[in-house]
């Protein structure tokens, strides 16, 4: 697939995945205050819980939209690599609220088992089940994006989310109505909180190893060097080596290469370029040529 189409391909996948966001989010949105309602009068701590979240998803969703919106613009003056790295700041985002927002309830359910409170079991329930089929119509209507990147994975993981605490939500529902064990809503609460967070350490890992300019993970910068000089005719070494991720998909580099004195150097930097984009998938590589002086 040569540039031109990968970057059509690129942009019709954008386009198809902003409609799929938008999608989700009025879907959330509505959702959302149907569920504190129903909260509010059953008197839930699972169904708040879970409408919390869903506000939280449906800020995780406006950002993503934005993202892909923002992601489109060219590189300007200020900008020479343009606004994609905005998908990976979204990510990195929703990342960190999902470790708020379990922390939120794990506060409140730690209240709630210290000191328990009624709970109307029948509204809880019928609020519960509509919750977990909007959720999981929202989760397959992003999980069917076609590009599942960072931004698309942070989007998932709160919808994930999500489809955890309407299904904990129902749960402690059926308990409390047919065995009135109150208690049910906070301690389901609690093992949604901890799920979340394990889904929150992945994601702003992932998403801040990119934002600190971190190295593909299956890349090793040894055997980059290892490699050109075993493939590119007239090195003598090569040094100052940095790899790092604009966005999943984008990796760039920087290297200084010593090569003998009168060596072709147009050749030296075309095989150095050739080789990084067919070994690595580096496309876009800085080379700076050393000459070394034969005594």
């Amino acid at each position: 697939m040569n540039d031109f189409l990968k970057h059509d391909h690129q942009r019709d996948s954008g386009i198809s995945n902003e409609r799929r966001v938008l999608a989700a989010l009025i879907m959330v949105a509505g959702f959302m205050l149907v569920e504190v309602a129903g909260g509010i009068i059953s008197g839930s701590l699972a169904l708040l819980a879970d409408s919390a979240h869903m506000l939280t998803d449906a800020a995780s969703l406006l950002l993503t939209w934005i993202a892909y919106q923002l992601a489109r613009r060219p590189a300007d003056q200020r900008r020479t690599y343009g606004y994609s790295r905005f998908q990976i700041l979204a990510a990195f985002t929703n990342g960190i609220t999902l470790f708020g927002l379990a922390g939120l309830i794990i506060w409140e359910a730690i209240d709630r088992i210290m000191t328990p409170q009624p709970v109307l079991g029948k509204p809880m329930l019928i609020i519960a089940a509509i919750g977990l089929v909007v959720n999981l119509i929202t989760f397959f209507l992003i999980h069917s994006a076609e590009d599942h990147d960072l931004n698309m994975r942070g989007a998932m993981a709160h919808v994930m989310g999500d489809i955890l605490a309407s299904l904990a939500a129902l749960i402690a529902a059926g308990l409390i109505w047919y065995g009135g064990w109150v208690i049910a809503d906070p301690i389901l609460s609690l093992l949604v909180a901890l799920l979340l967070i394990r889904s929150a350490w992945q994601l702003s890992g992932d998403s801040g190893h990119i934002l600190l300019e971190g190295a593909p993970a299956e890349l090793e910068l040894n055997e980059v060097v290892d490699d050109l000089m075993a493939h590119v005719n007239g090195l003598r070494d090569v040094h100052h080596v940095h790899v790092w991720m604009l966005t999943e998909d984008d990796t760039l580099a920087t290297l200084h290469a010593r090569v003998d004195q009168g060596i072709d150097a147009h050749q030296v930097l075309y095989d150095i370029k050739r080789r990084l984009s067919e070994q690595f998938g580096i496309n876009h590589a800085t080379v700076q040529l050393e000459f070394f002086a034969r005594l």
